[in-house]
């Protein structure tokens, strides 16, 4: 299957260790030297109704990443 990075800000993230939800992904890490993917990134969860900022962002090294379908993106992540 074939996707421009643009199309993964819009599938949902799920790890399927525990079923949650973890957000969007909003940006990604890439090797300069093959240009393969190296993670994705989740923006951290807001504090305080986000006037307090965010904690750190998630980073989901791609070889958690299980499946990448239509609308969603399946990550095994232990915590």
């Amino acid at each position: 299957m074939d996707f421009r990075i643009t199309d993964m800000r819009n599938k949902e993230v799920i790890n399927i260790t525990d079923g949650e939800r973890m957000g969007y992904i909003y940006d990604i890490m890439f090797s300069v030297e093959t240009g393969c993917i190296t993670a994705v990134i989740l923006p951290g969860e807001s504090k305080m109704f986000g006037l307090l900022g965010h904690s750190e962002d998630v980073i989901i090294p791609w070889d958690k990443v299980k499946k990448v379908s239509n609308d969603m993106i399946l990550v095994e992540v232990t915590k």
